[in-house]
Parts: structure tokens; C-alpha cells; sequence
């Protein structure tokens, strides 16, 4: 007899209306329509030619990874007898995976004719890859001789045999394989190679001048083929990649006792060179006995083998750029761009004081990451500073951030960095900075069990005499030296003393563990994100019902929170205008009748990465937030993430034009259709091409030209002097979202001593509570207090 509960239970899922799935699609297939998109970018005539070859590199590596994450963790589930189903298309993971591998034939199809297409052209320019079936003498003679010097010393080549087991295959390497025919009776045998990851992939071939000619190492070992297995003969050869489930869980492993998180972390990230193999890609001809045999090994079914007649691994096309001869430079390449300097910012004052007068915003990588640097830099040598907090995920590999976070702990400041060793693909540089951190006397703490801290945060606190004052520096994007070259983020630096608070409290959280915090500005996620967002949708809803004019624009990388694209769908049913510019999956559909028809979603994908998130309600966008959190279930409930308001209105008059610029791109955005797929964006009759990419170049570097320049003597500025682009300030007055009433208190941790950094700021009561600023004492005030405090000693004898 089922019990009472599993009555009730049972009774719930009958009342629960069933999903609508008309207006929503499959995660996987979106992803792949938009790594499609990216493709697309090859296929672009008006991009340069070997920024079009980068293209194809970049959609492979993202496929790499879609395979190593997303298939490789689905195909786990499909092994379940009880799958989970998708809550956006209702496939099981078995189904979702047997929809991914029937897409990627005609994928696979479309890159290798695209490469083909355009290294023929690079070609006929003087850049020239050669092919082993096609070498000159000339070139088979240099060929020969640099195997024989400098790769027949490094190689290990291996029989497989009953008395040989087939050995494990890395994740990701490169291996030649073979078929052998021996000397005796015995079966044809396998042989295989890896190419040493050790040496230098291009192999440079000597050419005639103006020109530049390589060949990869794979294609130099694949040419002395017949001199690597002695007396065996080699009966076919191609190159094979083994791509593996690299879906690991570092806080499902646990951690050993006595066992440091880092230490825990290496051991975890050696598993990934061995997990279940996803797919086996294979560049050549192999016999069917040969293939057979690898497939075998490696337990895979014949869908999940794919073949192609193109090099494999096309990371090496970065590495061909700077080889380019100058002559072809300007033809084949974008013109090379240097972030430029803040407009609102000058780079000769003390970054800290002018961040005091009021709020500066970044925008990269049309504006150089050079102030938040320097003022970092110049927080390490402050005296006045006593404390630098920051959070970091993902870091580069040359780092002038943490360079100047050691300066800082070894000057004697309190360094505090929160390193996210789960940074999936950067553990291994981040547990490296962990560790160089912590040797240099910084305070290094870690994300907490089963949530990645994904937020973008750095706090500097000062002391003045007797008072604290705070710079909060908040990003929607890593503190990263190289990506902010390559990436459009925003990055807000500010004094606020509220958002200041909010941010003392966030740090202090953090240290104890907690995930629950109580916030004023900030929305923190995996307890205060989602309901703002939900707020700030309900917000509009009600006004559209209410016959006034509402609006919400989205700006993201992906959306495939349910419950959020269900309100989404809310909005537009009440007759809320949504627009959204998301650069990778959607998970709703727009345009859909009765359900999403007030919905318009665009996309970008350009010649930078586009990586902001931006969340604004309202017809003139009084709340605008940035963030580092995509609308996933990922980031809105199993990640630390911030979203944080933008309320200077100079920064939000720059924030709301920036996305004015980019909804009017017709050249590299694309729609999305109510049947899932990216389609051009329509010009208007008459209506010029606008690349919003390219329009916030000229607009840097006009800014730049304008900016005035240090001088000793006042000069007669020139009749024509350029002018700096100023943005239209709205006549707006900024407002946050109102946080939710508390709900009944919770027994917390109790802590004897609180942390140095930590204000004197008072639990609120429950209920509503306003974003109001609370201001400290003043310095006289504070001054008073302890002269009394001083005389009462005096009298009494007592300090308390």
C-alpha cells in the first residue's frame, strides 16, 4: 500500500499542468545550429581570408568541446534504465545524443569543404601547406632529413599483438595508425605512433622569398612511414583523435582525508585523459579490418567514428599567423586593432581618485583593461590600502593581475583571492596561480562543495585615518589580460558605498561558506539572481496589463533556463516587447503565435567574441544590470554568479547605446525563427550595411583621437580638432529591484570574530526593504566618540 506521502505526491504530478514545449527546442540542436553560425564565418567572402581559415579552427575546437561535455555527459545518462527528460523538447538522453549524431555528418561535410576551399586560395597567394602526395623533390629530400635528425630520436612507434594490449589513447592527442603485414603467418597487426606534442607541430619548409611554405609533423612521420615498424610493412595509414568524456565532477570524487584541494584536483584531472571515449575522427585510409580493430579497443559503435580528408586538430592555424609574409599581411588578415583608452579616464591622475568622483565603466576590448590594472597595481603600493579582495576563474597564463596581488601580500597588505580550481579546461593554470599565490602570503580560499564561483568581483579598501573607504570593481567577464583583447565585456568600477557594502558582505559570505546572503544592490546567485530577474519580468507584465508601454532587453550567451523562458513567454502573452541578442543557444523560440510573438532574439557573431550580459526593464531602461551569469539553470542555481546595477548615468546612457548599436547591426547579426533556426537579418529598402562591431572601433578610436593629451603650456586647440563621443544622457532616474521579503530567520553559524573587513552593517528586519544608502559617521562624529571615550577613562580608570 503507497503511504500517505506518496499519495500526496502522486496527486501533485496530477495536478501539474503538463509542459509546453511549442515554444521552446532541444539545448544540443541549438548549440549545433549555432556553432553552424560560426561556420557561417568562413563562408563570409567579406571577412579576410585567413581570418575565414581561423573560423574553421574555432568551430572545431568548439565542437571538441560540445563532444567532451555535453555528448560525453548525456551518453553516461543514456546508460541509466531510467533516463532523465530534457524539460525543453522532452527527449531522453539517449534520444538527445541520437539527435546530435545525426546532425554531425552534414556539419562535417560543410567544414572540410570550406577548408579545402580556402587553403586552396591561401595557395595560390604564396601561403602553402604541403601534402605528402604531392612534394617536390627538393622538399621529400628536406622531409627525409628532418625525420631522420629530429624525429626519429623522439618517436615510439608500438605493435599491437596478443602479447601487446592495445594501449590507453589520450584525450585529444594525435596517433598514426596502421595496418601491418609481417614477415610470418601471423594476422595483420596494428601499428601505431603518437605525435609527439613535445616538438613543434609546423614544420617549416624552405621557399622562395615572399612566400611560406610548412608541413605538419603528422604528414613529415607519415612520409617515412615505410622505416618505422623494421621488418613490418605498413598497409594503410591514417591519422586518428580520440575524444573522451571530459565531463568530470570534482566534488563527486570527494576528497581524501588529509588531502588538499589541490592536490584533490590534480588527481581528478588526470582521469580525463582516460574516460569514456565519445567519438574517434580519423584523417586517411584504413583498411575495414583496421578500423574495425580500433573501434573495438575503444568500444565505440560505427556512428561515432567520423572520416575526413583534412588534418585534424586545426589548432595550429594560430600558429601560422605571425609567418605570413608582410606583403600579404594587410590582404589576408584584419586590420590589427589596439584597445584604446577610456575617454572618461586619464591615465597620467591616480586611477583610485578619480574612481572617487564617479563611476567609470570599461568596455572591452574596444577600451584597453589598462585602468583596472594600473589602479590594482597602485592599490599594492598604496599605504592607504589595507586590503585587496578579488574572485578569479579564469586567469592568463602571463598575468600582470596576480603579479600585482603578490606585490601586494609581500607590502603587507590582507590579500584575498578566491580561485576556482573547476574552471573547466583551466584547472590545471588556475591550481598553478593558486599556488604561487599562497607562497607569496596571499589568503587563497576556494569555491564552495558543488557550486563554481562564476562571479566577477574585486574589492580595494582604504583606510583614511578613521574611516574605510571601498572601490568595487565588477565585470561580466574574467579578469583576464588576453581575452580582454578578444572578448566584448563590460566592467563597472565604482565608490557606491552601498554596492560597496554589498560587496564586503559577498566576500565575507564567501569565507564562511555561506551561499544565503542578504543583498541590497546585488543579485546573487544561487538564492537572489533568478528572483530579480523574475521581479524585474513581473515588474513589465504589470505595466503591460495595465496599458502602459513595457519593454525587457536580454543580452546573452545563452538561454535555456525553463523557468525563466516560461515568464519570458508570460510577458509576451501580456503584450511586453522582449528583445534579446544572444550570442549561442536558445532554448526558446520566438514569433511563436499565442506564445512568443512579442519576442525578437538576434544574434552576433563577429570578429570578437561577444560575451556581456546586460538585463535592462523598461521602456527607458531604468533598471540595467550587468552580470556574469547567463540565463542557464547552470548559472541561476548551481553557480555564485553577480548581477549588479548599473546607476551612474553617464555609464548607463553608454550601456543603453552600446545596445542601441548592436540591435541595429544588419551585416553579422542574424534572427532566430519560430523553427529554431538563424536566419539574415532583413534590410530595410534603402538601408545602409551597419557592423555594430566595427562602428564601436571607429567610435574607440575617435574617442581616442579626441581625448586631450598632457601638456606643459596651454596651446590654441586647431579649428578641426576632433570631438569625443559623448553619449545621450537620459533624463531617467536609475532604480534596482526591490528585494523579496525576507523569509523566517535561519539559524546561522555563529562567529566569535568578525572578519577585519567587515562594516558594522545590522541584519534588517523582515519585510520590504528600500535600496537606500546608508551613510556613515562622519569623521567629526567619529572624533567626538572618542574624545569622550578618552575623558571617561580618565575619570573612571575603565576603557569600557
Amino acid at each position: 500500500m503507497p503511504s500517505k506521502i506518496e499519495k500526496k505526491q502522486a496527486a501533485a504530478k496530477l495536478r501539474k499542468p503538463p509542459r509546453d514545449f511549442s515554444y521552446t527546442q532541444n539545448r544540443e540542436l541549438s548549440w549545433l545550429r549555432f556553432n553552424n553560425r560560426v561556420l557561417d564565418e568562413a563562408f563570409d567572402e567579406t571577412v579576410p581570408l585567413f581570418e575565414r581559415l581561423k573560423f574553421v579552427s574555432i568551430f572545431e575546437s568548439n565542437l571538441d568541446e560540445f563532444l567532451m561535455v555535453r555528448v560525453g555527459g548525456l551518453s553516461d545518462l543514456a546508460e541509466l534504465k531510467k533516463q532523465p527528460v530534457d524539460n525543453k523538447s522532452n527527449m531522453t538522453a539517449s534520444e538527445q545524443v541520437d539527435a546530435v549524431m545525426a546532425e554531425m555528418p552534414g556539419l562535417l561535410t560543410r567544414w572540410e569543404s570550406i577548408f579545402k576551399s580556402i587553403e586552396g586560395k591561401l595557395d595560390t597567394l604564396g601561403v602553402h601547406r604541403a601534402r605528402i602526395d604531392s612534394l617536390t623533390p627538393e622538399e621529400r629530400t628536406f622531409v627525409t632529413r628532418y625525420f631522420q635528425a629530429y624525429v626519429s630520436p623522439v618517436i615510439s612507434p608500438l605493435v599491437i599483438d596478443p602479447r601487446h594490449p592495445f594501449p590507453n589513447l589520450r584525450n585529444g592527442a594525435l596517433y598514426l595508425a596502421c595496418g601491418l603485414d609481417g614477415a610470418t603467418d601471423e594476422e595483420s597487426l596494428l601499428g601505431l605512433i603518437e605525435i609527439p606534442a613535445s616538438m613543434n607541430r609546423v614544420v617549416e619548409i624552405p621557399s622562395p622569398t615572399g612566400t611560406y611554405s610548412y608541413i605538419l609533423l603528422e604528414d613529415v612521420i607519415l612520409a617515412c612511414l615505410d622505416s618505422c615498424f623494421g621488418s613490418y610493412k605498413p598497409l594503410d595509414r591514417a591519422l586518428i583523435r580520440v575524444t573522451r568524456n571530459a565531463d568530470i565532477d570534482p566534488d563527486g570524487e570527494g576528497v581524501e582525508e588529509e588531502e588538499d584541494y589541490r592536490q584533490h584536483m590534480k588527481r581528478i584531472l588526470k582521469k580525463r585523459l582516460r574516460l569514456q571515449p565519445v567519438v574517434l575522427a580519423v584523417s586517411g585510409s584504413l583498411e575495414k579490418a583496421t578500423l574495425k580493430t580500433i573501434r573495438k579497443a575503444l568500444e565505440l559503435s560505427r556512428r561515432s567514428v567520423f572520416t575526413c580528408d583534412i588534418p585534424l586538430d586545426l589548432g595550429y592555424v594560430f600558429g601560422i599567423e605571425g609567418k605570413i609574409p608582410e606583403h600579404l599581411r594587410n590582404e589576408l588578415l584584419f586590420t590589427p586593432f589596439k584597445p584604446q583608452p577610456n575617454p572618461n579616464i586619464d591615465m597620467t591622475r591616480s586611477i583610485r581618485e578619480q574612481v572617487l568622483q564617479g563611476d567609470k565603466l570599461l568596455f572591452y576590448p574596444y577600451e584597453a583593461m589598462n585602468p583596472f590594472l594600473d589602479l590594482v597595481h597602485e592599490a599594492a603600493y598604496d599605504p592607504e590600502c589595507i586590503s585587496l579582495r578579488i574572485t578569479l576563474y579564469r586567469v592568463a597564463k602571463q598575468s600582470r593581475l596576480c603579479g600585482s596581488l603578490i606585490d601586494a601580500a609581500e607590502n603587507g597588505k590582507e590579500v584575498t583571492v578566491l580561485m576556482e580550481l573547476r574552471a573547466r579546461f583551466d584547472e590545471q593554470n588556475n591550481i598553478e596561480w593558486a599556488e604561487r599565490l599562497e607562497e607569496a602570503g596571499c589568503t587563497v580560499i576556494y569555491g564552495s562543495e558543488g557550486f563554481k564561483c562564476h562571479s566577477k568581483i574585486c574589492q580595494l579598501t582604504y583606510r583614511e585615518g578613521m574611516a574605510l573607504t571601498r572601490l568595487t570593481l565588477l565585470g561580466t567577464g574574467n579578469f583576464n589580460e588576453k581575452t580582454a583583447k578578444l572578448y566584448s565585456d563590460f566592467m563597472l568600477m565604482t565608490a557606491h558605498p552601498g554596492i560597496g557594502e554589498d560587496a564586503n558582505l559577498f566576500f565575507r559570505n564567501l569565507s564562511l561558506g555561506n551561499l544565503r546572503g542578504d543583498y541590497r544592490f546585488l543579485g546573487v546567485a544561487p538564492v537572489g539572481l533568478k528572483p530579480l530577474i523574475m521581479r524585474g519580468l513581473d515588474r513589465e507584465i504589470q505595466r503591460a496589463l495595465a496599458g502602459e508601454p513595457a519593454r525587457v532587453f536580454f543580452k546573452l550567451n545563452s538561454l535555456t533556463d525553463r523557468e525563466v523562458i516560461d515568464k519570458i513567454a508570460e510577458a509576451s502573452c501580456a503584450g511586453v516587447r522582449v528583445d534579446m541578442i544572444i550570442r549561442g543557444i536558445s532554448c526558446l523560440k520566438p514569433g511563436v503565435p499565442g506564445k512568443t510573438e512579442n519576442v525578437h532574439v538576434r544574434s552576433i557573431v563577429g570578429r570578437f567574441l561577444e560575451h556581456a550580459r546586460v538585463y535592462a526593464f523598461g521602456v527607458d531602461s531604468d533598471m540595467i544590470y550587468l552580470s556574469s551569469a547567463d540565463m542557464m539553470t547552470r548559472n541561476t542555481e548551481h553557480r555564485v554568479e553577480i548581477a549588479f546595477p548599473v546607476l551612474d548615468p553617464t555609464c548607463r546612457a553608454l550601456v543603453h547605446e552600446y545596445m542601441g548599436m548592436q540591435l541595429r547591426d544588419n551585416v553579422k547579426a542574424r534572427s532566430l525563427t519560430s523553427d529554431g533556426t538563424w536566419v539574415p537579418v532583413e534590410r530595410a529598402e534603402g538601408e545602409k550595411p551597419f557592423n555594430s562591431q566595427e562602428a564601436l572601433l571607429e567610435r574607440a578610436y575617435r574617442n581616442a583621437e579626441a581625448a586631450p593629451e598632457p601638456v606643459i603650456e596651454a596651446e590654441p586647440a586647431p579649428e578641426a580638432e576632433p570631438q569625443p563621443v559623448a553619449p545621450k544622457v537620459q533624463e531617467v532616474q536609475a532604480t534596482v529591484i526591490e528585494p523579496e521579503p525576507a523569509p523566517a530567520p535561519r539559524p546561522e553559524t555563529q562567529v566569535t570574530k568578525p572578519a577585519p573587513e567587515t562594516s558594522a552593517r545590522r541584519d534588517k528586519p523582515a519585510g520590504k526593504t528600500k535600496a537606500i544608502e546608508r551613510h556613515r559617521p562622519g569623521r567629526v562624529r567619529m572624533g567626538l566618540g572618542l574624545i569622550g571615550l578618552g575623558l571617561k577613562t580618565l575619570i573612571t580608570g575603565k576603557t569600557k
